[in-house]
């Protein structure tokens, strides 16, 4: 099954998406994540959208990824002008995740809000592998377990 998640995020906004269960058993694996702007073509915009396994302290539009909580990135740039014609570049993993995720954007070249649409696959897991989802997790987040 797909769940489909979508927004529009205010310049350095972030949302939750509740995904998470009492048992973890269900994960989830991201298959699309796209990014369109709130007023194409009106503004030179330049956009960073992040997705995150935690909850973001500071938004910008820093990409790393040997990040092991980065799950996604996508940046998009478009100009107000045909002189400029819009382009975008998204990248995400393929892992399994059973948390709560956060999405974030920041347009570094103004104020602009973006729109976000992410479709993630449900899996079933098995009891090991929630465990092994869950434990990963705490160990990169020891705030995730307190």
């Amino acid at each position: 099954m797909i769940k489909t998640f979508r927004g529009l995020l205010a310049d350095g906004g972030q949302d939750r998406i509740r995904l998470s269960t009492k048992k973890g058993k269900r994960g989830y694996r991201i298959v699309k994540f796209q990014i369109f702007p709130n007023e194409p073509g009106e503004q030179h915009q330049e956009h960073t959208v992040k997705l995150y396994k935690i909850i973001q302290t500071t938004i910008d539009n820093t990409v790393d990824f040997s990040d092991g909580n980065l799950l996604a990135a996508g940046y998009y740039q478009d100009g107000d002008s045909p002189s400029y014609p819009a382009s975008m570049d998204i990248i995400f993993e393929q892992e399994i995740f059973n948390q709560d995720v956060y999405i974030t954007a920041v347009d570094t070249h103004g104020s602009q809000p973006m729109n976000y649409y992410v479709e993630l696959e449900t899996i079933n897991m098995t009891d090991n592998a929630a465990a092994v989802s869950t434990l990963r997790d705490i160990r990169l987040n020891p705030q995730v377990g307190a």
